[in-house]
């Protein structure tokens, strides 16, 4: 008896002989039906990832085996729909779910060069923030009107698509699905045996290449966090180090909890300057360039310690070079694609540099010219050490690129203005946000500060001659700080490292030094230390600069500055991230010893000093006011103008009781508050 018979009539149009044909056959061999579709799915999926479809060609014909595997991942999802009676419609979501991914996905891919992956739907709140950054009013307009047709043609489909009717024979039914499902995971691991397919991914956007769009995705859905190493115990960890370093780190003491005269007096002031997608432009190799776009930092390069910092990722990611250089730690280890900033450090606090330096005796300030709540930074900052952290939220005077991304000269006064907030020596990490992308193809600057020439298209030259703008706007301002910090009173060492290269497809071929994974970094100081050029990883970057100081305050700096030569370096440094953000934490004597901080949002307090009504109207007087600043009420917001630092303007009518209960809020664009004046 065929699976599917009695097929009931719906619209008209299912009605002609062609297409009831066609829907009792897909109900006659569901499998088979499956099987042509998963294939049909695939070379859509992989097209839209790759933009072509002779790319596609390529991939299904040079990796047959992964193409295989990801068609076998497709077909064992709508071998469920023999669960179910209303088939069609089963079929059509897993279809638009797939399609969905893939589209999404080559979508992305022509913004960054990280493709889709689980954890952008964790951050897909935050995403949504920077859409306007990326599409304009009429695109954004568009998707929602494709996204309403398409709810409407499926909720159309429901209630008119066929039903099985009769018996459903669903025990007989699911095993053939957990026969398809043993069969798939028999495959997977056929496949990683044989090294056809891997599960650990040097680089994202090429594991997406040469694997495949679905199986790449799961992945970064089911492979998330540090897996145990084989072999943990305390004993395994404690044999890292040797006896004499596991006594200099246990003699560390905490010197936030000492008076100030146990601080060491001669340290100066640090401060790290990550810029978003920077790299010299003459390590690329197809531009022809005016004049320099970076001349202040070539020049630094040349002056001042520098060398090549590998980071992990492509044309995004910036929390993630972020988190590596401020931890010490890699990311390889964790889940492809996986941002530890949206998962572990949102609740466990990790050693970082930012408690090193509070050891001794630092103020730790935080700086970034974008959200506070971006990549969960308003959290996750108190979780590294920081005692502050100012973002665009409490900054004045900022002004925008054309495509809307603050301008880094803003930095100017926040960094020298947390170091002067306060009396003991600081730690400033500022993050820039000018370079990033997208990078326009047609013309938006009426005068570019450097010209491109080449064998390039003029979509391209437009993107690089943007991208160069920016640079240019950056490298000026970098010349502007380390002008401040040479005329002050104090020691100060400057690092200054891009975080990764641009979202402009540019290949390992592309650059200079022959990897797209390297960007530069320069160690600035005015008190004359010796220039010693040396190639580092992101993780590698912190213990440097506290050696090049006489420090070793840390484990994991301790780890790279005596173990980076050893057999085991990369496989124990796995064994110690793991220990310490997932493991019984042996190497701190199987206790955490450190405490998330009460960080303070703006490194200059908010306030109110008093409210007076004119004119019918209630202004509010006080200090260190934005324009993300609010009249609140509780967890109520209140319509504010802002008209000065020091005065906003209600657009409410309020009580006399609710005027003497008003606060002021630091209120990001996303409508969450950030903090509220006491």
């Amino acid at each position: 008896m065929p699976l599917y018979a009695n097929v009931k009539p719906g619209f008209d149009a299912r009605n002609s002989r062609g297409t009831r044909a066609f829907f009792e056959k897909c109900a006659k061999t569901p499998i088979v039906f499956c099987a042509a579709l998963s294939i049909v799915l695939n070379m859509t999926i992989e097209t839209a990832g790759r933009h072509s479809p002779a790319r596609m060609l390529e991939f299904m014909t040079g990796q047959p085996f992964a193409f295989f595997l990801n068609a076998l991942i497709l077909f064992s999802s709508l071998s469920t729909v023999l669960l179910f009676r209303r088939r069609i419609f089963a079929y059509a979501l897993w279809s638009m779910a797939w399609l969905t991914l893939g589209v999404v996905n080559g979508i992305i891919l022509s913004y960054r060069m990280t493709p889709f992956t689980m954890t952008d739907l964790s951050l897909l709140e935050s995403g949504l923030s920077v859409i306007p950054s990326y599409l304009s009013s009429f695109q954004i307009g568009l998707v929602i009107a494709v996204a309403a047709l398409v709810l409407l043609l499926f909720v159309l489909l429901f209630l008119l698509a066929p039903k099985k009717a009769g018996a459903l024979s669903r025990a007989k039914n699911f095993l053939a699905i957990v026969l398809i499902f043993a069969a798939l995971t028999a495959v997977t691991a056929s496949g990683m045996r044989s090294n056809a397919i891997g599960a650990v991914f040097g680089n994202l956007a090429y594991a997406y290449r040469d694997y495949g769009v679905p199986y790449c995705f799961l992945n970064t859905w089911l492979n998330t966090g540090i897996k145990r190493p084989f072999g943990y115990s305390s004993r395994s960890v404690h044999a890292i180090f040797d006896a004499g370093e596991l006594d200099a780190m246990s003699s560390q003491k905490l010197y936030s909890d000492a008076e100030s005269s146990a601080f060491p007096a001669d340290l100066p002031n640090i401060v790290f300057l990550q810029l978003e997608s920077f790299v010299d432009p003459v390590e690329i190799k197809e531009l022809s360039c005016s004049e320099e776009a970076a001349p202040w930092f070539h020049e630094l390069r040349e002056k001042f310690s520098s060398g090549y910092l590998t980071v992990p990722s492509i044309g995004a990611g910036t929390a993630n070079t972020e988190f590596e250089v401020l931890s010490g730690m890699s990311t390889k280890f964790f889940g492809p694609g996986e941002y530890p900033y949206k998962s572990i450090l949102r609740e466990v606090p990790c050693e970082s540099l930012a408690y090193n330096m509070k050891n001794l005796g630092y103020a730790s300030h935080a700086i970034h010219n974008h959200r506070g709540a971006f990549y969960n930074r308003n959290v996750v900052f108190a979780n590294l050490g920081f005692d502050t952290f100012t973002s665009l939220e409490y900054m004045n005077g900022v002004t925008l690129t054309p495509r809307n991304w603050a301008r880094d000269d803003v930095l100017l006064r926040q960094i020298t203005g947390a170091m002067d907030s306060t009396p003991e020596r600081d730690f400033v990490f500022a993050i820039s946000v000018q370079g990033h992308g997208s990078y326009p193809e047609k013309p938006v600057l009426e005068e570019p500060a450097v010209r491109v020439s080449g064998n390039m298209d003029a979509a391209r030259v437009n993107a690089f001659e943007y991208y160069l703008h920016q640079i240019r706007e950056m490298d000026d301002f970098l010349r502007r700080l380390t002008a401040n910090f040479a005329n002050r009173r104090e020691d100060i060492v400057l690092v200054v490292y891009g975080d990764h290269l641009p979202a402009l497809d540019l290949r390992d071929g592309d650059m200079a030094h022959a990897s797209s994974f390297e960007t530069e970094y320069v160690i600035w100081d005015n008190f004359g230390l010796e220039k010693n050029d040396k190639n580092l990883y992101a993780y590698q970057l912190a213990a440097e600069v506290e050696a090049r100081l006489g420090l070793t305050q840390g484990t994991l700096p301790a780890y790279h500055q005596n173990h980076a030569g050893d057999a085991l370096y990369i496989e124990n440094l796995k064994r110690l991230q793991y220990d310490m953000l997932y493991g019984k934490r042996y190497i701190y004597g199987g206790r955490m010893p450190f405490k998330k901080t009460d960080l303070q949002m703006g490194f200059s307090p908010i306030g109110i000093d008093e409210v007076l009504e004119a004119g019918g109207a209630h202004y509010i007087r006080g200090h260190g006011f934005t324009p993300y600043s609010k009249a609140s009420l509780g967890d109520r917001v209140l319509e504010t103008e802002f008209l000065s630092p020091g005065e906003l303007k209600l657009l409410e009518d309020v009580t006399p009781e609710e005027v003497a209960a008003l606060q002021v809020s630091q209120v990001e664009k996303r409508n969450e508050i950030l903090s509220t004046t006491e």
